[in-house]
């Protein structure tokens, strides 16, 4: 049903790399995210939260830079080990906090480009904007609904995004206390479809007109298909993947069971996985309103 329309959009959909680590770990932890570009302009679309741990990267680089250069100082000081706690407190560091994080785009723009943010004042959306490219690895880009009125309960839409990393083109160097990308390793991630059925709409109960805003699907949204499209069998674009919602069915189940001849008491409590994307006509007036041009049939 899909096979088509998902080679259509793979064309302009591209994932985003994530390395981090926490504080006092030596652990690299990878992720990734979504991204489709609009135009040949250099825009392309994703969720308010990826773009947030975009824009992050610096500050937490940042934090390391300024935690590093005065614990440097204060080497081999009188009462070190209070002084360190005196700094972990001052940089808010403790084991769960995000210490290094680094991002790359993956075939968006050959070069060294650099990027612009705009990011929705509502709601889970954003716009990057590439800059300074030598070229835009993209020349496909999406097809949005001129008239929207057909997007209801039933309609089949799937997902397209990145949301099992694979890629081990990264490490820790333990010399210089510091993780980056490496030319070895894996460079790659594969994508992943997922398709489901539109269920309801998402209301924003704050606006007077209780608009609708976004869509849920009967199937989750994957961790790494964030900012991902979402689209119909012909590969038209109708919202952006931005969430997923945990549904209580009530289903709680204690009773033993058999495995393997043994006895066994099995506890499980069911939840419905449901995805959230933002609607398309959201998305097109945040296009309209910072005069970006996009593809509408």
């Amino acid at each position: 049903m899909f096979v088509d329309a998902i080679e259509l959009v793979a064309k302009f959909t591209r994932p985003i790399y994530f390395i981090s680590r926490n504080y006092r770990s030596e652990i690299v932890q990878p992720g990734a995210a979504t991204l489709f570009f609009v135009n040949d302009e250099g825009w392309a679309l994703t969720c308010a939260h990826v773009a947030n741990d975009l824009m992050m990267e610096g500050k937490i680089e940042q934090r390391y830079n300024d935690f590093k250069k005065e614990l440097a100082s204060l080497r081999g000081t009188d009462k070190e080990n209070k002084i360190i706690k005196q700094l972990e407190t001052k940089y808010k560091l403790t084991s769960r906090e995000t210490f290094e994080l680094c991002a790359m785009f993956i075939n968006c723009a050959e070069g060294v480009p650099t990027f612009d943010i705009k990011v929705h004042s509502k709601y889970d959306l954003a716009l990057i904007k590439f800059n300074n490219y030598k070229r835009l690895l993209c020349d496909t880009f999406p097809v949005f609904p001129t008239d929207t009125s057909s997007l209801k309960q039933g309609m089949m839409l799937c997902r397209l995004g990145y949301p099992f990393p694979e890629f081990t083109n990264y490490s820790y160097d333990k010399t210089t206390d510091k993780i980056g990308w490496t030319t070895s390793g894996n460079a790659n991630t594969p994508q992943f479809p997922i398709d489901g059925m539109v269920t309801r709409h998402l209301i924003d109960v704050n606006d007077a007109n209780k608009r609708f805003y976004g869509i849920e699907i009967s199937t989750p949204g994957l961790k790494g298909q964030s900012g991902g499209p979402a689209f119909d069998s012909t590969g038209k674009v109708w919202g952006m993947q931005f969430a997923t919602n945990h549904l209580d069915l009530d289903f709680d189940i204690n009773q033993e069971v058999r495995r393997n001849g043994i006895k066994k008491r099995i506890e499980d409590h069911a939840f419905l996985h449901v995805g959230y994307c933002i609607h398309i006509d959201v998305i097109k007036e945040f296009l309209l309103a910072n005069q970006i041009k996009f593809n509408q049939n």
